[in-house]
């Protein structure tokens, strides 16, 4: 007897290969069959949903996200689970919420943190991984630990990389993750602290990632004017250690040259020619987002958020902050206002999804100084204060989407547009990340097939990741399913409405559980934290 059969839909099975028009049969949590329509006897079936002319393929795997702490929050994970998303991977660019000193420490590293959450604490990687296990999960969830979080552990808040000892602690200390579960290390070389360090000192932390058979993911240095150099950076960081590299949202920014994606593309190939294992992922919109906090010079960023604000409050720090030669992103260098806007602000939510050409006409100032402004009134709050530029270009993902081992991502967080994190955002387009991708690259452009579209979102992913029996639609995987309208897929959500859900979402199967039915969702939160991965 089955639980349920998906009658009649057009079945993708995430791993490339062409469409078939079929069943697929899921008994405790399990998919136990995938025949052709009608092979299947729906009297064996407790229940059979009428799936034809739609789409059935695995779940979506989004394997950069920063959802450390929303899902602590609200683990529902709304934003990603209307979109088709079953399994997300966090811990990305160096942050996590785990390994900490001290319950204190949290807030200092937690990415998205909420006051207003009610949850238990942690210390160890493991301690984390226990309190998100027991929060009522809308999505599954592989968590990697990142070098910015050891690194606070070891050093503090310290304006150094660590001398020869603190290295050999901070790998034993990554060590101690991923015996606890961790699925990968990351780094995140544009942020405080990892600004700081060079190969030598992430070299033994990513020699601990290979001996595990994980990920090592990361945010490169810089990927405009310098590009060549970041990612010749993440490349013989993994030469050196043997490490699975995987090159985070590796399009080129706003002020590298125009060949600089296809410059790098011919490096990863000639690196893998002598055998270093290099894969990369990409986001499907031509919106940046991340810290506003880390367009600070390194030097303003050192120790506590209280020091912070004591620099950002002191106008002659704040000249010197203003002139820095090198900031984070060169579009601000170039005065480009009106393609930044302010993404997620708790004091100053009411101007979200505004530019900050507009922000600094409405308070009569500099927009550079409204930046600084808006960075001291959010206080304590300031490390989740968010902004978004257009700094991508089409072409560049065009081009990273036609290479097979690219997948795509979110680089968002998992939220809500009610409860606890309803003013939160992740990125401009969090809500509807997926639904844009096969919107406008699959089905408007063509610049992919759908079949090799999904497997970007599914298969490649997974495989990746070392996820066991996931992200394909085979006997004996997990029942992570996604069920569409390809016609009418879309994204919904604008930079001054950002929090509207994707549409064309049918139905949505976690783990079994229906998790969205009929469009509608679920009450039912049936994700799992994986702890365990294949080589």
């Amino acid at each position: 007897m089955y639980d349920l059969i998906l009658h009649g839909g057009e079945v993708f099975d995430g791993t490339g290969a062409e469409i078939f028009i079929g069943d697929v049969a899921i008994k405790d949590g399990i998919i136990v069959a995938v025949e052709p329509a009608g092979e299947l006897n729906a009297n064996e079936a407790a229940r059979v949903i009428e799936v034809s002319g739609l789409i059935v393929s695995p779940g979506f795997i989004d394997m950069h996200t920063h959802s450390d702490f929303t899902l602590i929050a609200d683990g529902r994970a709304e934003s990603q689970v209307h979109q088709g998303v079953t399994t997300e991977v966090i811990g990305q660019c160096g942050a996590s919420c785990a390994p900490v000193n001290s319950k204190d420490d949290i807030r200092r590293v937690a990415p998205w943190y909420t006051a207003a959450a009610k949850h238990d604490t942690w210390l160890g990687f493991g301690d984390y991984l226990d309190v998100l296990d027991a929060t009522e999960l809308g999505v599954n969830v592989v968590a990697f630990v990142g070098h910015g979080t050891v690194h606070r552990a070891v050093l503090g808040g310290d304006l150094h990389p660590g001398e020869i000892q603190d290295v050999k602690d901070m790998a034993c200390l990554v060590a101690r993750c991923m015996d606890e579960g961790a699925g990968g290390f990351s780094s995140g070389l544009e942020y405080f602290p990892g600004i700081l360090a060079a190969p030598e000192h992430l070299v033994p932390m990513c020699e601990v990632a290979a001996k595990y058979k994980r990920l090592y993911a990361t945010h490169v240095r810089n990927r405009d004017t310098h590009y060549d150099l970041g990612f010749a950076e993440a490349i013989a960081t993994a030469r050196q250690s043997g490490a699975k590299l995987q090159i985070s949202h590796i399009q080129p920014k706003f002020g590298a040259p125009d060949y600089a994606m296809e410059h790098t593309l011919e490096m990863i190939e000639l690196a893998r020619r002598h055998d270093t294992d290099i894969a990369f992922d990409v986001i499907p919109h031509d919106w940046n987002n991340t810290l506003m906090a880390a367009i600070l010079p390194r030097w303003a960023q050192a120790g506590t958020i209280d020091e912070v604000l004591e620099r950002l409050a002191n106008p002659d720090t704040r000249e010197k902050i203003k002139e820095n030669p090198q900031p984070m992103w060169l579009i601000v260098k170039a005065d480009k206002w009106s393609d930044i806007v302010l993404l997620n602000a708790s004091y100053n939510k009411d101007i979200v999804g505004m530019d900050f050409a507009e922000i600094g006409r409405m308070r009569n100032c500099h927009p550079y100084d409204a930046v600084l402004d808006i960075l001291l009134e959010e206080g304590s709050d300031l490390m989740s204060c968010m902004w978004a530029s257009r700094s991508f270009r089409d072409d560049d993902v065009d081009l990273c989407l036609s290479q097979p081992e690219c997948a795509v991502i979110s680089d968002t967080v998992a939220t809500a547009n009610e409860g606890i994190l309803k003013d939160h955002l992740g990125s401009l387009t969090g809500y509807g990340w997926a639904a844009r991708f096969l919107q406008y690259y699959v089905r408007d452009r063509g610049i992919l097939s759908l079949a090799d579209g999904l497997a970007k979102l599914t298969s490649v992913p997974a495989t990746r990741l070392g996820l066991q029996k996931r992200g394909a639609l085979k006997v004996g995987y997990h029942a992570d399913i996604c069920v569409f309208d390809h016609v009418n897929i879309a994204n919904n959500a604008t930079a001054k409405n950002p929090r509207r859900y994707a549409s064309g979402i049918c139905h949505v199967l976690v783990n079994g559980q229906m998790a969205m039915s009929d469009g509608v969702r679920a009450p039912v939160n049936a994700g799992q934290v994986i702890r365990e991965f294949v080589a």
